[in-house]
């Protein structure tokens, strides 16, 4: 099991319990706890996620280059879309 994905969830679970906390419990610190959930999840699991589903991926492959433009109008041309 890889611990990476194991941790993001967990934070993220966290997080929501933290905001559902914040909005059905009626303390003091109510708007703490939503605000320390919405911090967790787009500081913390939105990079770990995006980390852990880019990793070892080539960057060039998405990227809008002279020659993927051309393997996409090739493919245009071929598939006719």
């Amino acid at each position: 099991m890889k611990v990476l994905p194991v941790i993001t969830f967990i934070v993220l679970i966290a997080s929501l319990v933290s905001i559902v906390c914040g909005f059905v419990l009626d303390v003091e610190y109510s708007q703490k706890l939503i605000g320390f959930g919405v911090v967790g999840i787009f500081f913390i699991v939105f990079p770990l996620f995006s980390y852990y589903r880019w990793k070892g991926k080539n960057m060039k492959d998405y990227m809008l280059t002279k020659e993927n433009l051309d393997k996409m109008k090739a493919n245009q041309k071929r598939h006719k879309y």
